[in-house]
Formats: structure tokens, sequence, C-alpha cells
């Protein structure tokens, strides 16, 4: 039985997409600055690492750790975010993928992550229902001291504690939740959560 669509496709209405991708284009046309979650993961890890962009959008992220010197694979389910990073950010292997079905081997990418990003409330976009099975097939990619790093904004459809159950049941265990990708500290009332999870 195949999964449901993701939120991305099923919630978003007809444009969305373009206009994402020229939000994107426009804010870094006008100088601003996209890169902090990738300057928070280039610090987690030595110079060429294995770096997977899970949900990578227009490839901002992906870009950028591509540009300081990692190997960096990229999937998104919407085939026009992953065309975008193809014309934007060349260099990357970007792909079209439902990160809920994710078996990057049978695609002839059979090496271990040594980090997973999964930023841009890429959660909160999954179909309901999927997130442990996303957070699985994610913890399959890992090499074995890995990591994997998610935030998502915690007034939406996801909460921090089915979060937490979700990875709990998926094999997964917590390292360190901050509240912002500029490293502020988690605290209970915090409106974004960016979570450093290990496999157990």
């Amino acid at each position: 039985m195949s999964t449901p669509q993701p939120r991305w496709i099923t919630e978003t209405k007809p444009g969305h997409s373009e206009w994402y991708i020229e939000r994107f284009r426009t804010m870094a046309a006008d100088g601003a600055d996209l890169a902090g979650e990738a300057r928070m993961i280039d610090a987690m890890v030595p110079r060429g690492a294995r770096i997977l962009d899970a949900g990578c959008g227009p490839g901002r992220l992906g870009g950028h750790l591509h540009d300081v010197g990692h190997a960096v694979v990229g999937v998104d389910v919407d085939p026009k975010l992953i065309a975008a990073a193809e014309e934007d950010h060349p260099g990357p292997t970007w792909l079209v993928g439902d990160l809920s079905e994710l078996d990057l081997s049978a695609r002839g990418l059979a090496e271990p992550f040594d980090v997973i990003v999964c930023a841009g409330n890429v959660m909160v976009f999954l179909a309901p229902g999927t997130e442990q099975l996303v957070l699985e097939r994610l913890a399959a990619h890992l090499a074995d001291d890995g990591r994997l790093v998610v935030g998502f904004h915690t007034n939406r459809e996801l909460s921090v504690a089915d979060f937490d159950a979700a990875a709990t049941a998926a094999g997964l265990s917590l390292d360190l939740r901050l509240a912002t990708w500029d490293l502020r500290p988690w605290h209970d009332g915090a409106d974004f959560a960016v979570s450093i999870l290990r496999r157990r």
C-alpha cells in the first residue's frame, strides 16, 4: 500500500512552488543571509563530509555546503524545486524523491552520510502520520556516528512531543535541542525546535 502524499503537494495552492523558488531567488539577489542553517551543519563535520539535504527545496542549504567543500546529495518530492536547485546551485546531486520511500542505495548512492539535515519546516509538510517512517528512512542512511538535524516550527501541525515519540520509535535518540539555528538555548515556550539526533 502506498503512503499518502506530503502536505507540500496536497495542501499548497497551484503556483506555490514557483512562488517559493522566486521568493528565495529575490532574497538572494537582495543579499539576504540564506545560509544560516548550512553554517551550523558545516561546523559539525570535517571538510569533505557527506551530507544529505533532506527536503532540499531549491537548494540553498545544499548549494552552500557544496561550495564550502562537502559532498552533497539533495532530495525533494517537488520536481520544480529540484529543477531550480539544478539551475541555481550546480554541483550537488539533486534527486526527486519522497522521503518516506527514501532508498538511495537503489539509486546508486550506497555510501552513508555524516550528517543529514532536514530544515525549512520539512517535517510539517510531510504526509500526516508518516513522521516515524521518514525518520526511519533518514536514520537508515546515516553513518555509524552520523547525526540527523531536524528543524521545524512548533506552532504547526507537529508538536515537539509527537516528534520525539516518532524519533524514539524510529530508533533515534536526542543529543541536543536548540530553539534556533543560531544556537540559542531550547526552552519550553520556543516557537522553533532544532533537534540533533543519533541512531541508538
